[in-house]
C-alpha cells in the first residue's frame, strides 16, 4: 500500500485519467435538493461546499463557505442504482410467422465500465454483501456481473458522522479497510486543502503515479486518523451485534412487532434506499395488437402485500408480519443464509422512513427481554 498527499485540486486530474484510461466516473452530485449519483466530468460536478443536516425522517443540505468536496454523509442513493438497476428488460420478443422472435434477449452491458467516486466505508461493505448474494451465491446474476465486472472504486473515508450513522457498531466503517483501488481522506489543515491518498491494487498504484503528490508524513498520517476517529467517536446509534439473531429468532411474538407495526406505513422506503436489499420482481407485457411482448424485472420489496404471494394469497398480510420479516432477515436469517449480516449500518433506512422508524431502537427493543414463550 502507498500513502501520499495531492492537492484539493488533483480531483480534476483524477477523473480526466480515470476517463482516459475508458471509465464512465459515477459519483455524487447535488440535484432537486439532494445528494445523488451521476456521471460527473469535472470536479464542479461534485457536492463542493454541501454539508448533510440528517436524522430520523430528516435530511436537507446546506451550502457552506468552504471548498469541503465531501462534507456530506450519504444521500438516498446507493451505487446498486448502477450496479443493480430498479428495472431492466429481460427481453423483448415480435409475432412473426405464427410464433415469437426474440429480438431482446436482455440488457446490454455498459459501455463503459464504472469508475465509483466517493464510495464510504459502509458502501464498500454494501457492495461486498452484494457480491456474496448475486455472485458468490449458487448462481450469478448475469446483469450485474456486466456492470460489477472491471469496476474501478476510490473510496472516502468519513470525517464526521451523521446522528443516523451506526457503522463502527457494525464493523463496516468509517474508515476503508479493504475492496478499493483508492481511498481518499480529505484534510483541511491551516488553510491547506488536500487528500491522504492510499492505494489498494496494482490499477490504483497506476493511477496515483500519474497523479504525482508527495509522501505523506507522520504529521499528516496523524491528523487523518483523528480525523477518522472523530467520525467513529461522533457516532450516537450501535446495534450490539453479539447474539441479536438468537434474540429475534426466540422474540417471534414479542409485542414490540405490534407497535413498531402501528406506525409503519409498509411504504418500501427503508428496502428502496437500502444498499444491501436485492429483492425483485418479473412482469410480463404485451401490447394491445398481440404483436410485441416482453418480460420486465423491476425492484420488489418484503413490505408490499403481493411479495409474499403464493397460490391462494399472501402470507405477510400485517404490516407486523412484514416489518418482522424485513428486521429478522436482515439481522439474523441473512447470517445463516450468507455468513453476514445484512445491515452496514449506513442509516438510510432511518433517515428515509417518512415516520423515523429507527432500526437500532427496534433491535434494542427486541432484545431488552427475555425470550416469549413457545
Amino acid at each position: 500500500m502507498t500513502q501520499a498527499v495531492v492537492e484539493a485540486g488533483m480531483l480534476g486530474q483524477l477523473i480526466a485519467s480515470l476517463e482516459s484510461r475508458g471509465y464512465e466516473v459515477i459519483g455524487p452530485t447535488v440535484q432537486s435538493g439532494a445528494v445523488v449519483y451521476d456521471t460527473v466530468e469535472k470536479p464542479e460536478d461534485l457536492p463542493v461546499g454541501w454539508r448533510s443536516e440528517i436524522d430520523a425522517a430528516k435530511c436537507r443540505l446546506t451550502k457552506g463557505e468552504d471548498d469541503v468536496v465531501f462534507g456530506y454523509v450519504i444521500g438516498p442513493q446507493s451505487w446498486k442504482k448502477y450496479l443493480h438497476p430498479a428495472e431492466v428488460c429481460l427481453f423483448e420478443a415480435r409475432r412473426e410467422n405464427g410464433g415469437f422472435v426474440v429480438i431482446n434477449s436482455g440488457p446490454p452491458p455498459p459501455a463503459k465500465p464504472f469508475a465509483l467516486l466517493g464510495v464510504r466505508a459502509c458502501e464498500l461493505a454494501a457492495l461486498a454483501v452484494l457480491d456474496r448474494v448475486l455472485l458468490d451465491d449458487k448462481f450469478a446474476d448475469n446483469i450485474y456481473l456486466s456492470r460489477r465486472r472491471g469496476c474501478f472504486i476510490i473510496a472516502v473515508n468519513c470525517t464526521g458522522a451523521a446522528p443516523t450513522c451506526f457503522c463502527a457498531s457494525m464493523g463496516t466503517g468509517p474508515k476503508a479497510e479493504k475492496g478499493y483501488d483508492l481511498a481518499l481522506t480529505e484534510i483541511m489543515d491551516g488553510g491547506r486543502h488536500v487528500f491522504l491518498v492510499e492505494t489498494g491494487s496494482k490499477a490504483g498504484e497506476a493511477v496515483l503515479a500519474e497523479l504525482g503528490g508527495e509522501p505523506a508524513g507522520a504529521e499528516l498520517l496523524e491528523a487523518a486518523a483523528q480525523a477518522i476517529g472523530r467520525a467513529q467517536d461522533g457516532q450516537i446509534r450501535r446495534i450490539d451485534q453479539e447474539g441479536i439473531r438468537e434474540a429475534l429468532f426466540d422474540n417471534f411474538e414479542h409485542p414490540r412487532w405490534e407497535q413498531v407495526s402501528a406506525r409503519c406505513l409498509s411504504c418500501t422506503n427503508c428496502t428502496q434506499v437500502c444498499p444491501t436489499c436485492f429483492c425483485t420482481t418479473v412482469e410480463d407485457w404485451s401490447d394491445v395488437t398481440g404483436q410485441k411482448a416482453a418480460r420486465i424485472r423491476k425492484s420488489d420489496s418484503c413490505f408490499t402485500l403481493g411479495f409474499s404471494y403464493i397460490h391462494g394469497g399472501s402470507v405477510r398480510m400485517s404490516a407486523k408480519a412484514r416489518y418482522r420479516q424485513w428486521l429478522t432477515h436482515k439481522l439474523a436469517a441473512w447470517q445463516d443464509q450468507f455468513g453476514s449480516s445484512g445491515c452496514v449500518g449506513c442509516g438510510r433506512c432511518i433517515t428515509w422512513c417518512p415516520v423515523g422508524i429507527d432500526i437500532t431502537e427496534e433491535a434494542a427493543a427486541i432484545r431488552g427481554s427475555a425470550p416469549t414463550a413457545a
